[in-house]
């Protein structure tokens, strides 16, 4: 892609991923931002990590990986954040989520300094990183300041989240990724109508929102907007590993909203590149030229594959 028209900020948690092999960089922002980068955007990491090994390795895999880290904060006080993840050996995966870490103690001054150094057509966050009062302050500051888009990607993570702090949240959306799951967890907690569809469709009422954009796992994913439903299938892969897939879906469906896509094409195209990384082991492919076939894909004339405008499908 020539250039960078669009900056997108993205706040939250950058950790390692604990896995029974070893340790791999993640943290659903970070995965966002790396899977934006690959695919040619060059997004604002605004994140935090300890004055320990793990921090200065996170450090340095942004340096290799070409991604920005002015945006993260060094912390003295506490650790870098990690996960330990045990699967399941038929794909999935548990996570167990160590608190008070560097990313829940996030400095409001130094966001709002970030935030302020140029406009911001789109900024992510996410519920995790908002579990920590420091943290929630200063992500929720910054996205009342952005005048663009403000996707919200919801993760319900046991112990990390609680029904007001889900809901602070979702005021300061203009976009809200979540899954099937966690419609039916939310659902009654706010009132909502029964029911997954009546649910989302209220959901988007309720919160004022552009579009709500769910995933269902094996049964494909599905945009509510203003012109209605959109849905998509799954794509049939050989699945390692699904930690990060959802990430992947998420940064390119912003991709789509900044570039103006139609639904059912974000769509198509952010459950290909989320099919993809289900066939690589962690969150994050290493090899750059895993992104080399979205890139052209997804590419920055016309709608990519193809010039037959907003009609246009991936083949």
């Amino acid at each position: 892609m020539e250039g960078q028209p669009h900056k997108v900020v993205v706040a939250g948690e950058v950790l390692f991923d604990a896995f029974p092999d070893g340790d791999r960089l993640g943290g659903a922002p970070f995965n966002f931002a790396y899977h934006l980068h690959g695919l040619g955007l060059s997004p604002l990491l605004l994140s935090r990590v300890g004055e320990d090994a793990r921090g200065r390795r996170i450090r340095g895999a942004m340096a290799a990986a070409g991604l920005a880290a002015e945006g993260v904060q060094p912390d003295p006080d506490h650790p870098t954040g990690w996960v330990t993840v045990a699967l399941d050996g038929a794909g999935g995966h548990q996570f167990t989520i160590h608190r008070d870490v560097a990313y829940d103690h996030l400095d409001l001054g130094e966001v709002e300094a970030a935030m302020a150094a140029a406009p911001v057509d789109l900024f992510y966050f996410g519920t995790l990183a908002c579990r920590a009062p420091a943290s929630r302050t200063a992500i929720l500051a910054a996205a009342a300041a952005t005048p663009g888009r403000r996707f919200l990607d919801v993760n319900l993570r046991p112990d990390c989240w609680e029904i007001d702090q889900v809901r602070a949240c979702l005021r300061h959306a203009t976009v809200v990724k979540l899954n099937d799951e966690e419609v039916a967890t939310l659902a009654p907690l706010l009132s909502l109508p029964e029911g997954e569809a009546a649910a989302v469709e209220a959901l988007r009422d309720r919160f004022a929102l552009e579009a709500v954009i769910l995933t269902r796992g094996d049964r494909g994913a599905a945009w509510y907007g203003a012109s209605g439903w959109d849905t998509c299938a799954t794509p049939e892969v050989a699945v390692v590993d699904t930690v990060g897939a959802g990430d992947a879906f998420a940064a390119v469906s912003s991709l789509g909203l900044l570039r103006g896509w139609p639904p059912a094409l974000c769509l198509e195209r952010a459950a290909a590149l989320a099919a993809a990384v289900c066939t690589v082991r962690g969150a994050c492919p290493e090899e750059a030229e895993f992104y080399a076939p979205f890139r052209d894909a997804f590419g920055a004339r016309g709608w990519g594959l193809g010039q037959d405008g907003p009609s246009g499908r991936m083949r």
